[in-house]
């Protein structure tokens, strides 16, 4: 049975007060813990506006509703993933209630990716509103017939059925690497297609496991069980890009990551690698042409892509071209660890003002 998803992004509650938004906040980051009301702070402290509540620390939170236009046989395993703006991920296992919340260190900003059963189903960039409390919710609809032009519709032809033997290990999966306890996330996965050596998802996420281990044998081997799987599912292919970068074998990564564009024209990601292969093999304005295209499909997720091209117009004596781009990616990432040197960079070389 194929299955198609809708998502729906709802709109975020921007103008929320602290002491509003805390308690609207209660039922849902209560379940894990967390309870903003408490944590608002009386009136009157020295940090805060005369009579302001002041919040200690400000939350990312809301529900995920997932609806069936038919019956399907198990609930789905669901994670979210929050990246902030100083590029930490987080990822949170989310339950039959839907809810979920994320204490953060920074008030707006950031990324955050709706996984279901493996699969990226919906991401959203979260504007720096500089309010406590930011409430995101999503709405996503399995079954749901696809309406020819319509952006908000993305194809299922890479859904993989729920199999019983395996939806709890995915959400122990899920559970460990949110506590970035990633052999053991590895060790599940690898239960995972021992129950089940058909998923070629899992086998995909356990290649990239590997290859982050810089296990390149074992990270090869299950890529191409995934890809001998489903050879038109696109997120082996650019992980065995990466790979072949790695492996300093970069007219092979460019060719791959080529097909892998085929394959999904929208990947951000394998546009960013195959950049980087071009700037590698001395090609550097298909790199720049590579690496802009993965800015324009996703701007904060790629940010670093900016990093390269500035590296590279560096090295080309071009600086002011790369202060320029040393300048983008601070508007990105304002919390960059090396900020006061790519400050510094751009001071000592200026260009005038930047056009985003």
């Amino acid at each position: 049975m194929n299955y198609l998803f809708r998502t729906f992004g709802s709109a975020a509650i921007f103008c929320l007060l602290a002491s509003g938004a805390a308690a609207q906040a209660d039922d849902i980051c209560g379940e894990f813990g967390i309870v903003p009301s408490l944590e608002v702070l009386q009136k009157g402290t020295s940090s805060s506006a005369a009579g302001a509540p002041r919040v200690s620390a400000p939350l990312i939170f809301g529900k995920i509703a997932v609806r069936a236009h038919q019956e399907v046989a198990n609930f789905p395993s669901i994670s979210i993933i929050y990246v902030s703006e100083s590029r930490t991920p987080t990822r949170l296992a989310v339950g039959k209630s839907g809810n979920y919340c994320f204490k953060r260190n920074e008030t707006g900003g950031g990324t955050l990716t709706v996984d279901i059963d493996g699969v990226e189903m919906a991401r959203r960039v979260l504007p720096t509103s500089g309010i406590p409390h930011q409430r995101e919710d999503f709405d996503i609809v399995l079954g749901q017939p696809e309406k020819a032009g319509s952006p908000a519709v993305i194809s299922s032809k890479f859904y993989y059925p729920p199999n019983e033997k395996t939806v709890e290990l995915y959400k122990q999966a899920a559970s460990a690497e949110a506590a970035k306890e990633t052999d053991k996330s590895a060790g599940l996965l690898k239960q995972i297609v021992a129950a089940d050596p058909l998923d070629f998802r899992a086998w995909a996420m356990l290649g990239a496991y590997h290859l982050e281990r810089k296990s390149f044998a074992d990270s090869e081997a299950a890529l191409r069980k995934s890809i001998e799987l489903k050879q038109e599912y696109p997120a082996p292919w650019v992980t065995v890009g990466r790979l072949r970068i790695d492996q300093k074998q970069y007219a092979a990564a460019i060719e791959i990551l080529k097909h892998a564009i085929e394959l999904d024209p929208k990947s951000a990601r394998a546009y960013q690698y195959l950049g980087e292969a071009y700037l590698q093999s001395k090609q550097g304005s298909l790199g720049v042409e590579a690496l802009n295209r993965s800015i324009e499909l996703d701007p904060k997720g790629m940010a670093d892509s900016h990093l390269l091209i500035a590296r590279l117009y560096d090295l080309a004596g071009a600086k002011h071209l790369a202060a320029r781009e040393f300048k983008l990616y601070l508007d990105k990432v304002p919390n960059y660890p090396e900020r006061k040197k790519l400050e510094k960079f751009i001071k000592d070389n200026p260009d005038g003002p930047v056009k985003q």
